[in-house]
């Protein structure tokens, strides 16, 4: 079964305007929300080969400096996880699936993992 790499990116939108949530609110959130990603994980387990996770520091290596300000991999990429697949669409139904990867603000590219 191919393997996709599922990259979660940072996508541009409008402010709503609305108001933030209290941290009460926001604690309540993020609670169901882990809720919700281990069912996610256990539903989904014989398919993510790596859970992935959130990018930390790194650097570009080139052949050449690049010229000028360039926009770093982790403020396009926040995350990655790599699922096991029949097809591009049976990988795009397991990140669609995943709480909080496609959410305003963030969206996820699914990409097959070409090994030959």
């Amino acid at each position: 079964m191919p393997n996709y790499l599922c990259m979660q990116r940072t996508i541009p939108v409008a402010q709503t305007g609305e108001d933030q949530p209290s941290p009460a609110e926001m604690q309540k959130k993020m609670q169901e929300m882990y809720a919700k990603f281990g069912a996610w994980q256990e539903k989904f387990k014989d398919q993510l080969v790596d859970p992935g996770g959130k990018l930390g520091d790194g650097k570009l290596v080139a052949t050449a400096a690049p010229d000028g300000p360039f926009v770093e991999v982790k403020e396009l990429i926040g995350g990655y996880m790599i699922v096991s697949a029949d097809s591009l669409e049976g990988a795009i139904a397991v990140a669609q699936e995943c709480p909080g990867l496609v959410r305003p603000g963030s969206g996820v590219e699914v990409v097959e993992i070409k090994t030959s």
